[in-house]
C-alpha cells in the first residue's frame, strides 16, 4: 500500500484531492514502533502530528505518585497530538504504543503550511477536534459525576459504535488498562462485568461481550444503578 493509499483511509484527510494526498504524502514519515515504547513524553515539544496506521496507543498522565490515568486508546485511522502543534506548544500528556505499531509522522512546521492552502482539510481538522473535545468532555463528566458501573455500561456501548456492532465488542485492552482509562481497579470491573452478567445485560465471554439488552445498558449508563 502506497502513502497515499494509507491517507485515503483516514477520516481526517477525507475530502482531499489525489494531488492534496500526494503532497501530504511527500511530507509524512513512517516510524516503527515495538510495544512498549514511547512516542513523546509529557513536556515534549509538540512538534508534529501522529497517526496510526497499525496496532494501538495510548494517551496518559502520571500523577506526582506515579499513578497512571490514561486519557485516550487509539487504534489505526486516529490522530493524536494535534493540540500543541497549532499551540506551539509541548504535548500536555505522554503516549506510549500498546502493541508493535506503525505511525506516521507529520512535522508541524509542513503540515500548519499546507493547511493554510487547503481549505477542506482545515475543515476536516476542525471537525475532528470538535469531536475529540466533545469526548472528551463526556469522559470527564463520566469520571467526575457518574458511578463505576455507569462508565463500564457506557464504555461497552461506546466501543458497539465504534466497531459497528450493536450485539458484540470486543474488549481491545485489558482489564487493567480498562480499569485505569475509567478510574477504578481491575478487582471492581470483574465484579462489574459479573453483575452485569447476572443480570442479563451482557455475556462475557474472555475478551468478547455479547450486548443482550441494550436498553438496559443504556439505562444502566445514565442512572448508574445496577440491580
Amino acid at each position: 500500500m502506497t502513502g497515499i493509499d494509507i491517507l485515503k483511509t483516514i477520516p481526517l484527510f477525507s475530502g482531499l484531492s489525489d494531488d492534496q494526498l500526494k503532497i501530504l504524502s511527500s511530507i509524512a514519515v513512517r516510524l516503527t514502533f515495538k510495544r512498549g515504547d514511547m512516542i513523546f513524553h509529557d513536556g515534549d515539544k509538540g512538534d508534529g502530528i501522529y497517526i496510526v496506521e497499525t496496532g494501538k496507543i495510548k494517551v496518559f498522565k502520571l500523577s506526582l505518585d506515579g499513578k497512571e490515568q490514561i486519557l485516550h486508546i487509539f487504534g489505526p485511522g486516529h490522530t493524536f497530538g494535534e493540540v500543541p502543534v497549532f499551540q506551539g506548544k509541548s504535548f500536555p500528556a505522554s503516549s506510549m504504543t500498546l502493541e508493535p505499531s506503525d505511525i506516521i509522522f507529520l512535522p508541524r512546521d509542513r503540515f500548519v503550511e499546507l493547511i493554510t492552502t487547503t481549505p477542506a482539510l482545515s475543515m476536516n481538522m476542525l471537525a475532528d477536534l470538535s469531536r475529540r473535545l466533545r469526548a472528551f468532555t463526556i469522559q470527564i463528566e463520566a469520571l467526575s459525576l457518574k458511578e463505576v458501573p455507569a462508565r463500564l455500561a457506557a464504555y461497552i456501548l461506546t466501543l458497539s459504535k465504534e466497531q459497528k456492532n450493536p450485539v458484540r465488542v470486543r474488549l481491545p485492552i485489558s482489564k487493567a488498562q480498562l480499569s485505569n482509562l475509567i478510574g477504578t481497579t481491575p478487582e471492581t470491573i470483574s465484579r462489574m462485568l459479573k453483575k452485569m452478567g447476572d443480570t442479563g445485560l451482557i455475556l462475557v465471554q474472555t475478551k468478547t461481550i455479547d450486548i443482550l439488552d441494550k436498553e438496559g445498558l443504556i439505562e444502566l449508563s445514565e442512572s448508574g444503578r445496577l440491580q
